[in-house]
């Protein structure tokens, strides 16, 4: 197993829900945080909470759609942590609706988050991870993008492409030994889910943020000879 302790992880829409979970898990291992998002209030109350775990802690505001934004918060977060092996792709959109009723305005939408703020992260914290040496890039799809669904076209084809790109990440980067890990979780009880409709009014029966961030704790501490290219993860409730 990789002892994580004192590593450097940066996790996009880290302020709440699967990000503000996984950056909390990460916490727990000692490794120290840097989180993204729009929300400042939310940040600073993740990064209370973080710094309450003894870890070194700081945040970022950009929007990961916006290349200038996304290429100066980074830059400011890696000087800040003074380096980071981890990147944690988790920051997206649900905006659901049928093909013929969603405007093309929203549709685009969710893709400039879901898809191109996953490379634009990725491609702005590539050039650190190999200047350290190694690193992780954990993107987080979705079963949705496994298989799209009426009313779900934008938020299952947006993960669809990340899972292509991902893979070509994993692909292009493993001679820098930066494992790139596609992950394609179910339903999971964020806002966003409950917000959507995907939980069915009863959001204890589906996965929670803490499961999927032990799984991302999990896939970390592997050996370095070992690589997770893509894992799903459901609840046991059918």
């Amino acid at each position: 197993m990789t002892e994580l302790k004192g590593k450097k992880a940066i996790i996009t829409g880290g302020g709440r829900g699967l990000g503000k979970a996984v950056a909390l898990a990460l916490a727990g291992q000692g490794v120290q945080v840097g989180i993204t998002g729009q929300n400042e209030e939310n940040l600073q109350a993740t990064i209370d909470e973080l710094r309450g775990q003894g870890v070194e802690a700081h945040y970022a505001v950009f929007d990961v759609a916006n290349n200038v934004q996304v290429e100066t918060g980074i830059k400011a977060l890696v000087e800040k942590l003074e380096g980071v092996q981890i990147l944690v792709n988790n920051a997206g959109v649900g905006q659901f609706g049928k093909v013929m009723e969603m405007a093309p305005e929203d549709f685009q939408k969710v893709f400039d988050v879901n898809f191109f703020g996953v490379y634009l992260v990725a491609r702005a914290v590539y050039p650190y991870l190999r200047e350290a040496g190694q690193g992780d890039v954990i993107n987080v799809a979705s079963t949705a993008g496994l298989k799209g669904g009426a009313g779900m076209a934008a938020y299952a084809a947006s993960k669809a492409a990340v899972i292509s790109l991902s893979q070509s990440m994993m692909a292009e980067w493993r001679k820098d030994d930066i494992r790139v890990v596609t992950l394609t979780p179910s339903t999971i009880a964020t806002d966003m889910s409950i917000r959507g409709g995907l939980t069915d009014g009863n959001p204890d029966k589906v996965l929670q943020p803490e499961d999927f961030a032990e799984w991302v704790v999990d896939i970390l501490k592997m050996n370095r000879r070992a690589l997770i290219a893509n894992g799903s993860i459901f609840s046991t409730n059918p």
